[in-house]
Parts: C-alpha cells; structure tokens; sequence
C-alpha cells in the first residue's frame, strides 16, 4: 500500500460563497457532513495540528467555507520526489443550526451551489457520528451528491467517535459498511490509513 507522509499544512482563506472562493488551482478534498460531526475535528488529525480547523462544541459555528493548503510526500526513499499539493476544504454541516431559517437557507443555498459547481473537487469525505450511522439527514446527503457525481470524482464516508462504541457494535458497523472508514479523535484511530485513502483517491494514485 503507497503511504504518504504530511510535509505542511496551513490555512489559506474563507468564503461564503463560490464567487468568494480562491482560484481552482488544485485538487480539492470536500470535508461535508451534519453540524457536529467532527469535520474541523478529523482535518487538525490529518495535518496534525490541534488547532488548525476551528472546531466548536457549538452546532453550526462553521458558517463559512474554509480552505486549508497541503503538502505531502510519498514514503519512499527518493529524496528527489516531487511534493504532491491538494486543497482541503471544511464545509459548513448540514442541520441542526441554531440561527434563523433565512440565514440556514443561505447557508445551504451556497453548500449546494459549491458542491455542484467547483470542479475542482476529487473527493467528498462525508462524516457520520458512529453512534448514529443510519439518520435521514445523512441518506439525504448521500442521494444529493450521487446526482451530480462525475467519473473523475471518488466519495468515501468516514465515520467519526468510533472509539464511543464497544467492540461488538465496531464489529456490526463495519460489516454494515464494508467500504467505510473508521476515525476517533482521542486514540488517533486510523488516521495514517485516512490519510493514505484521501491523498491517493484524490491524486489518482493507486494503493
């Protein structure tokens, strides 16, 4: 299996639209799910910085679109290897926002237009709390984005605070979803394996 390792991760800039967006100069990974799922969570794991994304115990206190530039490397012993350089990008969730329903329709008006539109996208991550892996909001989101999914886009679901379950309801979660992976913030769960499915799917390397 190809293995990479993060050589610089940093934030570029936020948005609250598309227009607003920076220049699609590279590949893009759409970090999507409910409101307090653990989007910001899983992205300060994955560039192993604690406070890189902004992560809040409050739902709905991502209102924008935030773009966060990385750099990794191969695990190989070329020392002359190229950086590979891809965009994560944390959305806002989707849900239980306590702001009016004009501001959640705006909201979700810009989600829907960015989702669609920026081309640039290689691959969504959709995160789903492991204590509720079958909520209608989240069979919602998975119809949504396999209307307008292109051949050139791959669509992975994580599943967040798998530490939270014991081992028997890891086990059924995992036969319930064979093509998932598994994420816990307290023991770093899988995160290198995360990370090597992220990089390679989005860059089109094989692992």
């Amino acid at each position: 299996m190809q293995h990479f390792i993060l050589k610089n991760a940093s934030f570029l800039t936020s948005a609250q639209n598309l227009s607003q967006c920076p220049p699609p100069m590279l590949s893009e990974v759409a970090f999507l799910g409910r409101s307090n799922v653990g989007k910001s969570t899983l992205i300060n794991l994955l560039c192993n910085q604690k406070n890189l994304a902004k992560s809040s115990s409050t739902p709905g206190k991502t209102q924008l679109i935030n773009f966060f530039a990385t750099q990794w490397k191969a695990n190989s012993q070329d020392s002359t290897q190229e950086v590979l350089k891809l965009m994560f990008v944390d959305l806002p969730g989707f849900g239980y926002a306590k702001v009016a329903k004009s501001q959640k329709e705006l909201w979700n008006r810009n989600l829907v237009e960015f989702l669609r539109k920026r081309d640039c996208i290689r691959l969504f991550v959709h995160l789903v709390d492991s204590r509720h892996p079958s909520l209608e909001i989240d069979a919602n989101l998975v119809a949504f984005v396999e209307q307008f999914l292109r051949g050139d886009q791959r669509f992975v679901q994580v599943f967040t605070k798998f530490d939270k379950l014991n081992v028997n309801e890891q086990n059924k979660l995992k036969a319930a979803f064979p093509n998932a992976l598994f994420s816990s913030s307290l023991k770093k769960h899988n995160t290198p394996k995360i990370a090597d499915f992220i990089v390679a799917n989005t860059l089109g390397y094989a692992l």
